[in-house]
C-alpha cells in the first residue's frame, strides 16, 4: 500500500491516479493532534480489508493537496556519512561506524510542494536526498535478523543542511529542513530496501544517483544499531544517509527525490527572507560585541 496524508488530515490509499479516503477505516475519528492520523494508524496496526474500500470517496491525485505523511514524527534519526562516495567527496575521516547517529528537530518537517526556507544569505545550504525508514512497532536492542520486522514502510526525505560551524543537529533542524513524502510505501511493497535506485535533481540537473546497496550500514543494520542506542517507537523516522552529489541550493530552485518503488518528492526553495550569518540571534552575546 501507499498511504498519503492529504486535504487537511485525510488518509488516502493511492490507487492508480486516485486517492481512496480511508481515514475513518484506518485511524478512526479525530481529532488527531499534530502527529496526524497516519501516526495513529501505525500505532494501531490496523490492516484494511479490500472489501471495505468499496464505495469510499475517491479524489484524483492531481487535485489533492498532499501533506507530509507524518507531520510531527516522534523523532527523526539521521545517519551521517553512510555512503563511502559521500565520505570521499566531503573528505570526512570517519563514517557512521565511528560517528553514530544524530537527531533532527521534528518541527523541521514539511510536505510535498512546500518550500525550503534558506536561513542565511551568505552560507552554503545543501540538498541531501535520502531513503527514510518509518518504524512500525517498538524496537529496543533488536538483532539485525529481526530488524526489518519492525519497519512499517518507507518514504522519501530531504536532509537539508547548512554548512556552518554548528553541530549537525543545529545545521539540519531549521524549520522546513526535512521535506518528507509524498506518501509512505508499506514494507510489504519493498522486498529489499537495500536494492533501490535513488536519484536527486536540483533545478532540473541530476546531482545524486545511487543504489541503496551502497549503504555502509544497510537498513536492517541501521535499525538494529539505532535501537541499541534509543528505543524506537511506531512512527519514528530514520533517514538512512545521503550519497555523493550534495551541493548548494538557491532561491527559485526545485528539488526532487525519486526512489524506486517508493515515490517522488518535490519541493521548492525560497531565499527571500535569508539574512547574513553574522546577524543571527545570539551573535552579540557570543562575541561580546
Amino acid at each position: 500500500m501507499r498511504l498519503a496524508l492529504f486535504d487537511q488530515d485525510r488518509i488516502g490509499l493511492v490507487d492508480g491516479d486516485h486517492l481512496v479516503d480511508v481515514t475513518e477505516l484506518l485511524a478512526g475519528p479525530g481529532p488527531y493532534g499534530p502527529a496526524g492520523p497516519l501516526q495513529r494508524h501505525i500505532e494501531r496496526g490496523t490492516v484494511p480489508d479490500p472489501h471495505d474500500l468499496r464505495g469510499l470517496p475517491r479524489t484524483p491525485l492531481a487535485e489533492a493537496e498532499l501533506e507530509a505523511p507524518l507531520p510531527r514524527p516522534g523523532k527523526i534519526v539521521g545517519a551521517p556519512v553512510n555512503y563511502l562516495d559521500h565520505k570521499a567527496e566531503m573528505a570526512y575521516p570517519t563514517s557512521i561506524a565511528e560517528l553514530g547517529v544524530f537527531l533532527k528537530a521534528t518541527s523541521s518537517v514539511i510536505g510535498p510542494g512546500r518550500d525550503v526556507l534558506l536561513p542565511y544569505s551568505d552560507l552554503r545550504t545543501d540538498q541531501e536526498g535520502e531513503l527514510a525508514v518509518v518504524i512500525g512497532r517498538t524496537a529496543s536492542r533488536v538483532p539485525v535478523a529481526d530488524a526489518l520486522s519492525h519497519v512499517f514502510g518507507y518514504t522519501c526525505l530531504l536532509d537539508i543542511t547548512v554548512r556552518s560551524t554548528e553541530d549537525r543537529s543545529t545545521r539540519k533542524s531549521f524549520d522546513t529542513f526535512t521535506p518528507l513524502g509524498p506518501w509512505i510505501t508499506t514494507a510489504d511493497e519493498v522486498p529489499d530496501p537495500d536494492a533501490l535506485d535513488l536519484r536527486c535533481t536540483v533545478a532540473g540537473e541530476q546531482r545524486q544517483h545511487t543504489s541503496t546497496a551502497d549503504l555502509i550500514f544497510g537498513v536492517a543494520e541501521l535499525v538494529a544499531y539505532t535501537s541499541s542506542v534509543m528505543t524506537l517507537h511506531p512512527g519514528d523516522v530514520i533517514a538512512t544517509g545521503t550519497p555523493a552529489g550534495v551541493g548548494p541550493i538557491r532561491h527559485g530552485d526545485r528539488i526532487t527525490v525519486d526512489i524506486e518503488r517508493i515515490g517522488r518528492l518535490e519541493v521548492g526553495v525560497d531565499g527571500s527572507r535569508a539574512t547574513p550569518y553574522a546577524e543571527r540571534p545570539g551573535r552579540r552575546a557570543r562575541t561580546g560585541g
